[in-house]
C-alpha cells in the first residue's frame, strides 16, 4: 500500500476514536499493521499507555528507548526474541514515543517517516480531544473570557463545532470562514478576516476567509506585501497581538483602511507548527474601541483553532506528498532529517557536514519571469545539485528557493569547503530560461558534527546561522559555522525587535541637508535623512538599520513617515519664504517601498495632506533599484511622475547599464556618487570622470548634483565643470528641524 494511502488510513481511524484512550489503542493497532510490525508501544509519560505484541506489563519502557536517547541503532530484548525498533517521538501537552519492533529486518528511512508522520498525526488528533476536553472544562467554571452565563456557552459551541469540523476533516475553506463568522458575532465587530502567507512568496499574503469585508475588498486584498497590511503584517512579521484603539491616528495605518472609516483593529498571528503563517484580524466601524484582556484572549483562541486547522490540513497535503520534493525530485525535509539522524547516529568514524543553499536573486527571477520560470530554474539548481555531489550524498529541497546537502561521511568541515565551492561556482554559470539568459547566485551555511554529538536540529541550526552570516557578508559565497555565530544573531533578533518598537513609540527623527546651487551658492533644496534615535543606545546611524529595516518590511512605516513628514516641514518652510523661489525637499525610496502597488496613491496624499506642491518633491532611488525592475515598477514610477513629482538616481555611477536605465526611466536628476567627488581636486582622471557625468546630464536635459562635497577645491572645479547643485559637509551637515529653521531664517526668533 503506498504511503499516503496507509497515513490516510491511520488518520481516518484514530481521528474517529470519541476519547484519548481510545485513540491510543487504535493508533498503535494501526501502526503495527500498516508496517508489517511484531510490537507496537505507545509510552506516554515514561508509561505504557497502549501496547501490541507484549502485555504492557512486560515491557521495559526505559530499554524501549534508550538506544533513540543515545543516538545508536534501537533494539529490545524480550525472553530469546530480539526486536529492531523504529522510534518516533510525540509531542503536544505529553511527551511520549511511538515504537514499532520486528523480530527480523531492520526499518527503512522511508518507513520511519511514514511512522513520524503517523506520530505526528497521532499528536494533532490528541491535541484536537485536549483542546475540546479543556474547552468542556472552561465552560463550567467562571472564565474570565466572558461575562456571562451564556456568552460562555456560545464560546464553547463555536469551539466545539470547529473542533468536530477539522476532525471530520471539512473542507478547510468552510472551517475557517465557519471561525471568522463566529469571530465576527461573539466579539462583536463589524469585519473578521484570515490572511496567509504565500507558499512561494513569504513575503506576500492572502485573505483567505473573511466576514464582514466587502467584496471588492476581498478581491484587492490577494497577493499583497506583507507589510502593506498594517495591523495584520506588523502581527505576523513580529509573531504578536497588535492591538490598536484608535486607528486613524496610529503610525502604521493603512491609508485605504482609514478613509473607510475604521476605527478600531487587532490582529493575533496565526500558527503552523509553531511558525508563522498568516494572521487573524478583526475591526469595527462604530467608535473607538479599547481591546481589553478578555476580548485579545477571546480572538487568541479563535486563533489557535484556525491555526489548528492550517496546521491539520498542510499535514494532510504534505503526507499525501510522500518523501520527495514533487517540482525537482529532490529528496523531501523530513526525508532529510532521517537521512542526517541516522548519518549522526551510526557508529562509523568521522562526522556529518550539512549545508543551507539559498538562492540570491530568486525573487527578483519570479517577479520578473513569472512563476513558470521561477518553477524552472529550481529544477534546474536541483539538477546542478546533483552534479557537484557523490552518489552517497543526499540533496534536497526545503522549500521555497531552499535547498540543502547532506555529506554523510565527511572527515571535517574543511573537507566539506571543496563541494561548497563547486556549488557556488556551479550557480555563477548562466540559466537559460525559455530564451532569457539569467544569472542567479547562492549562499551557503555550513555545519559539521561529530557522530554521535549533536542531533539533526541542532546542526540544521548551526548551518541556518552560517547562511544567515553569509547573506550578511554579501552573498555569493559560503561561511562555515563557528560559535560567535549565535551571538550575532542573537544581536540581530535584538535590533530586530528595538526596530518593530521604535516604529510603535515614534523614536525616528529627520535631519535635513540643503541641496546649493552651485553658482549662487544659495540653498534650492534639502534632503530629508532619517536617524533613530535609541532611547539606551543613543543615535543609531542608518547603516545599521535601514538595510533591517528594509528586510523585515519596518521600512514601510518608516518611510511613509518620513515622505509625510518631510513634506510637511518643506511646506511649512515654503510658507515663511514667502514668494520667492521654493524649496525642494528629496525623500529616498527603497525596493520594498516601490513595491507597494498603492505607492502613487500615498505619495498623492503625503502632498495633498501637507499642501506641498508636487514639483517640490523629489523621489530619490538607488541605480540597483531600477536593474532589478519588473514592469510593474515602471508603471508606478510613470505614475509618480503624473503626479507632478520629480525623479532622481542616487549614487549614479555606482551601479550599472546606467545609460540604458537613464533612456528608459523618467528620471529629472542624476546625483553623483561622493566617491567620484572625492578625488575630483586632486586626481585628473576622478575630473575627468565627473565632468564626463555632468556633461551627460547636460545632454539629456537633467539636472546633475554633486554629493560629498567637503571642501573649497572640489566645489571650485564642480561649478568651473558647470555643475548645477551640491551638497555635501562643506555647506552643512544634516541638520534638525530647529537647526535648518535656523540657517534657512537667521532672523527668526525661533
Amino acid at each position: 500500500m503506498l504511503a499516503t494511502q496507509q497515513l490516510t488510513e491511520f488518520l481516518a481511524v484514530v481521528a474517529d476514536r470519541p476519547d484519548e484512550a481510545a485513540a491510543q489503542h487504535a493508533a498503535v493497532e494501526c501502526a503495527s499493521r500498516a508496517l508489517a510490525a511484531d510490537l507496537a508501544v505507545l509510552t506516554v509519560d515514561g508509561g505504557v499507555a497502549a501496547a501490541v505484541g507484549l502485555p504492557a506489563d512486560e515491557i521495559p519502557v526505559y530499554a524501549l528507548t534508550a538506544g533513540y536517547h543515545v543516538g545508536r541503532p534501537a533494539t529490545l530484548r524480550a525472553g530469546e526474541v530480539v526486536y529492531s525498533l523504529a522510534v518516533a517521538p510525540l509531542g503536544g501537552t505529553s511527551s511520549g514515543m511511538l515504537v514499532l519492533g520486528r523480530r527480523s529486518g531492520d526499518f527503512t528511512d522511508e518507513e520511519v517517516c511514514l511512522l513520524r508522520g503517523m506520530a505526528r498525526v497521532l499528536e494533532l488528533s490528541l491535541q484536537a480531544l485536549h483542546l475540546v476536553e479543556a474547552e468542556r472544562r472552561q465552560s463550567e467554571e467562571n472564565n474570565r473570557l466572558i461575562d456571562s452565563l451564556q456568552r460562555r456557552q456560545r464560546l464553547f459551541d463555536e469551539l466545539s463545532r470547529v473542533q468536530r469540523a477539522i476532525a471530520r476533516r471539512e473542507p478547510l475553506q468552510r472551517i475557517l470562514d465557519q471561525v471568522t463568522g463566529a469571530a465576527v458575532d461573539l466579539l462583536d465587530v463589524d469585519i473578521a478576516g484570515l490572511t496567509v502567507l504565500e507558499h512561494d512568496e513569504p513575503n506576500r499574503m492572502s485573505l483567505i476567509s473573511g466576514a464582514g469585508i466587502p467584496e471588492p475588498v476581498l478581491a484587492r486584498m490577494q497577493q499583497i506585501p506583507v507589510t502593506s497590511l498594517g495591523v495584520a503584517g506588523l502581527a505576523i512579521l513580529g509573531n504578536e497581538l497588535v492591538a490598536v484603539d484608535d486607528y486613524a491616528s496610529s503610525p502604521i495605518a493603512v491609508p485605504e483602511m482609514v478613509a473607510s472609516q475604521i476605527k478600531s483593529v487587532m490582529a493575533v498571528p496565526v500558527h503552523e507548527n509553531g511558525v508563522v503563517v498568516g494572521a487573524m484580524f478583526v475591526g469595527s466601524y462604530t467608535e473607538p474601541r479599547s481591546w481589553d484582556k478578555a476580548a485579545q484572549e477571546m480572538l487568541l483562541a479563535f486563533a489557535e483553532h484556525a491555526s489548528l486547522a492550517v496546521t491539520d490540513a498542510r499535514t494532510l497535503r504534505d503526507m499525501n506528498a510522500s518523501f520527495h520534493d514533487a517540482l525537482t525530485g529532490l529528496a523531501s525535509r523530513s526525508l532529510f532529517v532521517t537521512r542526517m539522524e541516522n548519518a549522526l547516529g551510526s557508529d562509523r568514524p568521522g562526522g556529518v557536514a550539512a549545508l543551507l543553499v539559498g538562492l540570491d536573486r530568486f525573487k527578483v527571477v519570479n517577479d520578473s519571469l513569472g512563476h513558470s520560470a521561477g518553477d524552472g530554474l529550481l529544477t534546474m539548481v536541483a539538477d546542478r545539485l546533483r552534479d557537484c555531489l557523490r552518489t552517497d550524498d543526499t540533496a534536497a529541497r526545503l522549500g521555497g528557493d531552499e535547498f540543502a546537502v547532506l555529506l554523510p561521511e565527511a572527515g571535517s568541515a574543511e573537507a566539506a569547503m571543496p563541494v561548497a565551492r563547486r556549488i557556488v561556482s556551479a550557480m555563477r554559470e548562466p540559466f537559460d530560461l525559455d530564451g532569457h539568459e539569467t544569472f542567479v547566485t547562492c549562499s551557503i551555511g555550513l555545519a559539521f558534527g561529530e557522530a554521535g554529538e549533536l542531533d539533526a536540529q541542532e546542526l540544521l541550526v548551526r548551518s541556518d546561522l552560517a547562511l544567515f552570516e553569509a547573506k550578511k557578508k554579501g552573498k555569493d559565497q559560503f561561511a562555515v559555522f563557528e560559535p560567535s555565530m549565535r551571538e550575532s544573531f542573537q544581536r540581530h533578533l535584538e535590533m530586530e525587535a528595538d526596530l518593530r518598537r521604535a516604529v510603535l513609540r515614534h523614536e525616528f527623527q529627520l535631519r535635513f541637508q540643503p541641496i546649493v546651487r552651485l553658482a549662487t551658492r544659495e540653498i534650492s533644496g534639502l534632503e530629508a535623512l532619517v536617524r533613530w534615535q535609541h532611547p539606551e543606545r543613543g543615535m543609531i546611524p542608518p547603516l545599521d538599520f535601514i538595510p533591517l529595516a528594509e528586510e523585515t518590511g519596518m521600512i514601510v512605516p518608516i518611510g511613509e513617515w518620513v515622505l509625510r513628514e518631510a513634506c510637511r516641514q518643506a511646506a511649512r518652510w515654503n510658507e515663511q519664504r514667502g514668494a520667492g523661489q521654493p524649496l525642494t525637499v528629496s525623500v529616498n525610496l527603497s525596493a520594498v517601498q516601490l513595491d507597494r502597488t498603492d505607492l502613487p496613491q500615498l505619495v498623492g496624499s503625503a502632498l495633498s495632506d501637507s499642501g506641498l506642491p508636487a514639483r517640490c518633491l523629489v523621489i530619490e532611488l538607488t541605480e540597483s533599484l531600477l536593474v532589478d525592475h519588473r514592469q510593474e515598477t515602471l508603471e508606478r514610477l510613470h505614475a509618480i511622475k503624473d503626479l507632478g513629482v520629480r525623479l532622481a538616481i542616487d549614487d549614479f555611477g555606482t551601479g550599472y547599464s546606467s545609460l540604458a536605465y537613464l533612456r528608459r526611466f523618467p528620471v529629472d536628476i542624476i546625483k553623483i556618487d561622493k566617491s567620484f567627488v572625492d578625488d575630483v581636486g586632486d586626481v585628473p582622471a576622478a575630473a575627468a570622470l565627473t565632468l564626463g557625468i555632468i556633461q551627460l546630464g547636460q545632454a539629456l536635459q537633467l539636472s546633475t548634483v554633486a554629493e560629498g562635497i567637503e571642501d573649497a577645491g572640489q566645489l571650485s572645479e564642480l561649478a568651473d565643470g558647470n555643475c548645477e547643485l551640491g551638497q555635501g559637509y562643506y555647506f552643512a551637515e544634516p541638520l534638525t528641524s530647529e537647526a535648518m529653521q535656523a540657517l534657512l531664517f537667521p532672523a527668526d526668533p525661533q
